[in-house]
């Protein structure tokens, strides 16, 4: 049976690269502090983007969107202020999600600016 985390891993690595086709610069990968952990931190010009990857393999219990519950966001809006607070400028900042089906290209849904605080 695969791991995991190996897979989490390779979704992680999809997403980036895909985001980097549409032109964002990455930043930083698997951010961790107490609060929790942001997946992917990129650039888009001048706003900072803090992205989840979801895979998913099916649909069943709302797909990889439904799995973003509002207790996930909580965290992820409390680890972005965490990342924030050691630059010495605040840019503008957004949360995007990019959702997988697979490990395929054709597999990804980016949504930007997928929820906000």
């Amino acid at each position: 049976m695969a791991n995991p985390g190996n897979t989490g891993a390779a979704a992680e690595q999809l997403a980036a690269a895909f985001l980097q086709r549409q032109g964002l610069k990455l930043v930083e990968t698997n951010y961790r502090c107490r609060f929790g952990e942001i997946d992917l931190i990129c650039r888009d010009q001048n706003t900072l983007v803090f992205v989840e990857v979801r895979l998913r393999g099916n649909d069943a219990f709302g797909g990889a969107a439904a799995s973003i519950t509002a207790s996930k966001q909580h965290k992820l809006v409390l680890t972005a202020r965490h990342y924030l607070q050691q630059l010495r400028a605040s840019p503008a900042c957004r949360f995007d999600v990019v959702l997988l089906r697979g490990l395929r290209d054709n597999d990804i849904e980016w949504i930007r600016n997928a929820f906000g605080e």
